[in-house]
């Protein structure tokens, strides 16, 4: 047998015409075989005399290293192994969807749509349904029909780049069929999991010791994910396109209808959502979203709602984009699913700033496709509100079928002699007195030794909050604290190569990579960075960076007086008395002190000029409760309108935004007469820059109105 090497040296003029000819046949037969199988669940040949196929073209290209290319059906067993994910940013943004959750809502967002067509009547407009599939976004682009970059969404704006881990994906064409394949086409859609897949994916990871995903999203992200792309391969991953991107530098293509865009992805190659369908009246888009609703169960992927889509694609450029969704397209989702389990117990835990926070114990019950055992409690308000007590029978959902909630007791089979719970007035962790301020819903223990606040406290510091220490995670922070390692953030900086390599599963490598990515952190950090990392109450991300321009140094913000950090922008008595106790405390102070001894200490960057127009030039907004969207991607928007985002509610605040659960802020809100906003009303002040100026509600009711 010739050597590898030797193999290396053929090029494709050296290889007989025989081998290339061969080497085409079963490209085809196996891409046609993988379409027949993965996209039309349609196979013409066993899985057997697939491998057989597959097993030639490998034995083919290794004897001539020249055939095998990147479109290559060889390339899905994966190999490539990257160090990290780098990110891009995608051409045409990719949005995210509006969400409404009735047909009243549904009727009220095409009215809204209707008015914005002159000429167009509720009637007229015909809507492209597909099921809303429950899986991660994913945008495949292709030049001359060749498979080249996959990108997550990330943020929209941009994501990470998993080409190496999609090209294993069975189902993703790596070279386009058909008659008319745009020269360039990014190809936007869901990497799903099947119910079935997942079944069996979840057998082989509890047989194999590792523990099992929670649901199919969670399986398909973390997959995507993976930096040693053969791992991806393992899994059963699949993709479903569900529209474009830039086609041949027309944003959306050329197609007219969305029905004949799908239908030319299918032609392409690309496997499509079942079940989707033309509807032509909003009343057969109700239809369609009932009908699914009853196959939901049925259905071989997780689907949360449907999404409705105007299909005259001439109608979208008229209708264009509010600063977050598309206004020609919206998602209605599913009611919660509900189910009901006994609340074991009630435990609280704490956090790095000291808040008590109770969590429902539940005995393990299936909601949605998910196991679901614990559940946060929110604070001694909620718990008495809803009147949970220990051993009740409860009634549990996930909330926008993510986070999982305790709705209410089912007091009918209430056990007698339940006792009420009894909120403690000591730390479960130290023993400290906790104390609990007038007008705020959460118990505090006030001791900053506490192992819990230490522990919280450090995993904040080193998280994207914070400094975001590469490669530093929770479970090593929980380590280091609990062997008594690390006390205080300096002690991070001073940690030695033989400390970490006593630890178990700490390799030279891997204790090479934290050792630089803390240094990397020392030496990079900016001041914003290390003020928002600190931890202190009220000081978030934007207070942190208001703070870093106005003040330049860390000395100059700790001189800073009560008055003075008051004319900073949005800065009210609250969050500069929480500044002012942060660094006249003697602990903090020699915390600072030792930080600046190991040279974390940077200076401010100069100041980036601060958004001028826009929707919300000048206001200031500050956002509560449980929002549709992520909170960081609802402050971006904010401050694309050219909003300034404030850390706490005072008379200077001029919207706070509110979303499910909203807590303490809406009722100190509405006594300082701070107008309120629901998500809804705000999405429309910030899309279209014409919100009508809201007044000042009166009183609590008014503002609960508005949610």
């Amino acid at each position: 047998m010739k050597g590898h090497k030797q193999y290396l040296e053929h090029s494709m003029e050296s290889i007989p015409t025989q081998a290339r000819a061969r080497a085409k046949i079963l490209r085809e037969a196996l891409e046609y075989h993988a379409h027949r199988y993965y996209v039309l669940d349609d196979p013409e040949i066993s899985d057997g005399e697939y491998d057989r196929l597959f097993r030639d073209l490998l034995d083919l290209e290794a004897q001539y290293p020249a055939l095998r290319d990147a479109s290559s059906p060889t390339v899905r067993v994966g190999g490539a192994v990257l160090d990290s994910l780098e990110t891009r940013a995608h051409r045409l943004r990719m949005y995210s969807l509006d969400n409404v959750f009735s047909t009243e809502e549904l009727y009220d967002f095409v009215d809204k749509m209707a008015r914005l067509l002159p000429g167009k009547t509720w009637d007229d407009i015909a809507f492209w349904v597909d099921p809303k599939m429950d899986g991660l976004a994913m945008e495949l682009i292709y030049e001359n029909g060749l498979f080249t970059t996959a990108l997550t969404r990330g943020d929209g704006e941009k994501g990470e780049i998993v080409t190496e881990a999609m090209r294993t994906v069975k189902n993703i064409p790596l070279r386009l069929t058909g008659d008319a394949v745009p020269a360039s086409i990014e190809v936007r859609g869901e990497i799903v999991i099947t119910r079935k897949e997942f079944e069996a994916l979840n057998a082989k990871q509890i047989a194999s010791g590792a523990r099992p995903f929670a649901n199919p999203r969670n399986a398909a992200a973390g997959s995507v994910r993976q930096l040693d792309s053969r791992i991806t391969a393992a899994r059963p991953l699949r993709f479903m396109a569900y529209g474009v991107g830039m086609v041949d530098g027309v944003p959306g293509g050329s197609w007219p209808t969305y029905e004949l865009l799908m239908q030319n992805l299918k032609k392409m190659g690309f496997a499509t959502a079942p079940e989707a369908r033309l509807c032509p009246t909003p009343i057969a888009v109700k239809a369609a979203f009932e009908d699914l609703a009853a196959k939901r169960a049925s259905l071989p992927f997780e689907i949360d709602g449907v999404v409705a889509k105007v299909n005259d694609t001439s109608l979208h450029e008229s209708l264009g984009f509010t600063a977050r969704a598309p206004r020609w397209a919206v998602a209605l989702k599913f009611p919660a699913i509900q189910a009901e389990t006994t609340l074991r117990s009630i435990t609280v835990q704490v956090g790095r700033t000291g808040v008590l926070t109770p969590v429902a114990n539940l005995e393990p019950v299936q909601v949605g496709g998910v196991t679901v055992a614990r559940a946060t409690l929110h604070n001694e308000d909620e718990i008495k509100a809803k009147d949970l007590r220990e051993g009740d029978t409860v009634i549990v959902q996930r909330a926008g079928d993510v986070i999982p909630e305790v709705v209410r007791p089912v007091l009918e089979k209430r056990k007698p002699g339940a006792e009420p719970f009894i909120f403690p007035s000591v730390c479960p962790e130290c023993g400290e007195n906790a104390h609990r301020a007038a007008g705020e819903a959460a118990w505090r223990c006030l001791n900053h030794l506490c192992p819990a606040v230490v522990r919280e406290s450090v995993k904040f510091f080193v998280s994207k909050s914070g400094l975001d220490v590469q490669g530093v995670g929770a479970r090593w922070v929980e380590e280091f604290v609990d062997r008594g390692m690390v006390k205080t953030f300096a002690d991070l900086f001073r940690l030695k190569r033989e400390d970490l390599l006593a630890l178990d599963r700490m390799g030279e490598k891997l204790a090479d990579n934290f050792l630089a990515a803390l240094e990397a952190a020392r030496t990079g950090s900016t001041l914003a960075r290390l003020i928002a990392a600190l931890g202190i109450r009220h000081v978030g991300e934007q207070t942190a960076k208001a703070l870093a321009s106005r003040f330049r140094t860390m000395e100059a913000l700790m001189e800073a007086g009560y008055d003075t950090l008051q004319t900073v922008p949005d800065i009210g008595p609250e969050v500069a008395e929480a500044i002012c106790q942060y660094f006249d405390t003697p602990g903090n102070k020699a915390l600072l002190a030792e930080l600046k001894a190991i040279g974390l200490w940077p200076l401010a960057a100069k100041e980036e000029p601060a958004v001028t127009g826009g929707p919300l030039a000048g206001k200031s907004v500050l956002f509560t409760g449980t929002l549709s969207m992520p909170r960081d991607e609802a402050e971006t928007l904010a401050e694309k309108a050219g909003a300034r985002i404030a850390s706490s509610v005072s008379r200077k605040l001029d919207y706070l935004v509110v979303g499910a659960s909203p807590g303490s802020k809406l009722r100190k809100a509405e006594e300082l007469g701070v107008t309120v906003l629901d998500e809804q009303a705000y999405l429309n002040l910030i899309g279209t820059g014409e919100g009508k100026e809201v007044k000042k509600p009166a009183s609590a009711m008014e503002q609960l109105s508005l949610l």
